[in-house]
């Protein structure tokens, strides 16, 4: 009974730290969040004023796309070209998702191109981390993830590497990472060549 209690009290700490996150997402704002190996940088992905924000504190170039992460694929359909894949296609991901796998997909026309960059393709995953996928689920849908680090400089594996790249007042989600080293392996779901080696 004692872990029960226990198990319900950490689920109810996690949930509140999330809401937190929640609301700063619906404001348009840039927030930390752990993920598998690292901090990550999220927002908004439909908010171009919030994408435009992260990739300024990233100084990262907007050509060469974000990724999305997700609790399940469902979440994704807005933004991914489903029809342009086969079923071994989707077998094939489906083999390795949920997990730390990045797959490229073709995009839908509609899909914007501070996601895509100058790519007709978008970078999806589907997180198997819990507090990555409570996190979607209590969005309602995906949410933009980048390394949590100015660009040539290290990710930040923790809240104290977060805030010394991006200010002590920098809202971070207050949990630790998963604890693998690389980063997500990335492969195009249409031929399952190798992007990026995890």
């Amino acid at each position: 009974m004692m872990n029960f209690i226990r198990t319900l009290l950490i689920y109810e700490i996690i949930l509140l730290k999330i809401y937190h996150i929640i609301k700063l997402l619906h404001q348009q704002q840039v927030v930390a969040y752990p993920t598998e190996a690292m901090f990550g940088l999220g927002c908004d992905p439909d908010s171009e004023k919030a994408v435009h924000t992260l990739l300024t504190l990233k100084k990262r170039d907007w050509q060469k796309g974000l990724i999305l992460v997700a609790a399940n694929y469902e979440q994704l359909a807005n933004y991914i070209d489903d029809n342009s894949l086969n079923i071994n296609q989707r077998a094939r991901m489906f083999s390795l998702w949920p997990g730390p796998i990045t797959w490229t997909i073709p995009a839908r026309t509609t899909t914007p191109c501070w996601l895509t960059g100058k790519f007709s393709t978008l970078a999806v995953r589907i997180s198997a981390f819990k507090p990555v996928r409570m996190l979607c689920l209590a969005f309602g849908k995906p949410i933009v993830s980048t390394s949590a680090n100015v660009s040539g400089q290290s990710p930040a594996r923790n809240i104290c590497e977060v805030r010394q790249q991006f200010g002590a007042a920098f809202p971070v989600m207050d949990q630790i990472i998963e604890g693998r080293y690389s980063p997500s392996e990335i492969r195009d779901a249409i031929s399952g060549q190798l992007i990026r080696r995890g």
